[in-house]
C-alpha cells in the first residue's frame, strides 16, 4: 500500500494525458500532411501529362506509385515521431533494426523479389492502370501496379492481389489495335456464295454505323468444314477494349440477315420417338 501512496497520481495523470494528445496532434498532422501531399502529387502529374502528352494510364500508374512511396516514408517518419514522444532512442532502434534485419533478411527474399521485379514492370512500361491484362494466372482491368503487388480487377468484379514476383508471363491484350472475330455456321444445303453475300452487307452496315471499328469487317471465307455446318469466318480491326461490342453487334446482324434470306444457322435437335404400346 505504501508504494501506491507514494505514486503522484496528479503527475502521473498530466503527465498520461500529455502523451496522449501528443499522439493525436501526430495523427492529426499525418492525415492533414497525407491529403495534402496526394493533392499536390494529383496535380502535379496532371500537369506533367499534360506537358508531355502522357497518357491517362501511365499518368495514374506513376501517380499511384508516388502516393504509395508518399505514404511509406510518412508513415516511417510517423513511427519515429511516436517512439521518441514515450522516450525511446530512434537512432538505437535502427541500428538494432539493422541487425535484426540481417536476421529476417532471409525470410524477406519474396519481397525483395516482389520490389525488383515490380521496379521492372514499370521501368519497361508492361502494363498501365486500365489496361487489359493477363497476369499471374488473373485476367482483366489494371487497377493499381505497385513496387510489391498489382492489382488487377476481373470482370466479374473480383479485386486480385498478384505479387509481382509471380508474374512470370504477362500477356497485354490494350496495346494498339483490337481483333473482332466472329465464326457463323451455314447447313451444308445453303448457298455459300449467296450466305457471304449477305454477311458481307451486314458487316459493311456495321463499318458505316459503328465508329469503334478501325478496318473490316469482312468475310474471310470458309473456316470450317463442321459435322452439320460450314463455318465461316468475319474479321476485323476495333479501337481498344471495343472489339467485345462489335462482336455482338455483327452476331445479332449476321443473324437477323439471314433468317430474312432462309439461310439456316444449324443447331442440334433432339427426337423423341413414342413406343406405342403392344
Amino acid at each position: 500500500m505504501e508504494l501506491f501512496n507514494n505514486i503522484d497520481w496528479a503527475g502521473l495523470l498530466v503527465d498520461t494525458g500529455l502523451i496522449l494528445l501528443k499522439l493525436i496532434a501526430i495523427l492529426i498532422v499525418y492525415a492533414i500532411v497525407k491529403a495534402i501531399g496526394n493533392r499536390f502529387i494529383e496535380r502535379t502529374f496532371g500537369k506533367v501529362s499534360e506537358k508531355q502528352n502522357m497518357s491517362e494510364g501511365r499518368s495514374n500508374t506513376l501517380m499511384n506509385l508516388a502516393k504509395s512511396i508518399f505514404s511509406y516514408v510518412l508513415i516511417f517518419m510517423a513511427a519515429a515521431i511516436i517512439f521518441e514522444t514515450f522516450g525511446f532512442d530512434i537512432k538505437a532502434l535502427i541500428a538494432g533494426a539493422g541487425i535484426i534485419g540481417l536476421a529476417v533478411g532471409f525470410g524477406a527474399q519474396g519481397l525483395v523479389s516482389d520490389v525488383v521485379t515490380g521496379f521492372f514492370i514499370l521501368l519497361e512500361k508492361q502494363m498501365d492502370v486500365g489496361d487489359y491484362v493477363t497476369a499471374g494466372g488473373f485476367g482483366g482491368i489494371v487497377e493499381e501496379v505497385g513496387l510489391r503487388t498489382t492489382h488487377i480487377r476481373s470482370f466479374d468484379g473480383t479485386l486480385n492481389y498478384v505479387p509481382n514476383r509471380e508474374i512470370s508471363a504477362l500477356s497485354n491484350h490494350s496495346r494498339g489495335n483490337m481483333r473482332a472475330l466472329v465464326d457463323i455456321g451455314i447447313s451444308y444445303d445453303d448457298n455459300i456464295d449467296e450466305a457471304i453475300r449477305v454477311i458481307q452487307g451486314v458487316c459493311d452496315n456495321v463499318a458505316a454505323t459503328n465508329e469503334a471499328v478501325i478496318e473490316g469487317p469482312d468475310v474471310l471465307g470458309v473456316q470450317n468444314l463442321g459435322s452439320s455446318d460450314v463455318v465461316l469466318r468475319v474479321l476485323c480491326r476495333t479501337q481498344n477494349m471495343e472489339q467485345w461490342g462489335v462482336e455482338r453487334q455483327l452476331r445479332k446482324e449476321i443473324k437477323e440477315a439471314l433468317d430474312a434470306n432462309g439461310i439456316e444457322i444449324p443447331f442440334p435437335h433432339q427426337v423423341y420417338v413414342e413406343k406405342k404400346e403392344q
